[in-house]
């Protein structure tokens, strides 16, 4: 998986669980789906977006009994830029 990461320009910094790619875009782990519809929507100059670890919480990370984690969506761009998308 690395190097599909590597050649969808995934910075190692924000890697994770899982890669998919939509409508253009890569997403990077437990990116919740009313922020990868916000991204479809908006169309930033962004390559994709990333939810680096699997916080508790996050799509598919619940845990009955833990409360949610707080953790941030990052955007990528394919010079290596991150910047925080949404805090979550």
């Amino acid at each position: 998986m690395a190097a599909v990461k590597a050649a969808q320009g995934v910075p190692t910094s924000l890697n994770s669980c899982h890669t998919g790619l939509v409508e253009g875009f890569v997403i990077e782990g437990h990116v919740p789906a009313d922020t990868i519809k916000r991204l479809l929507r908006e169309r930033p100059a962004v390559a994709g977006l990333a939810v680096p670890g699997m916080p508790i919480g996050s799509p598919g990370m619940e845990s009955p009994g833990r409360a949610p984690q707080r953790y941030q969506v990052m955007s990528f761009d394919r010079s290596g830029k991150i910047t925080v998308f949404e805090s979550r």
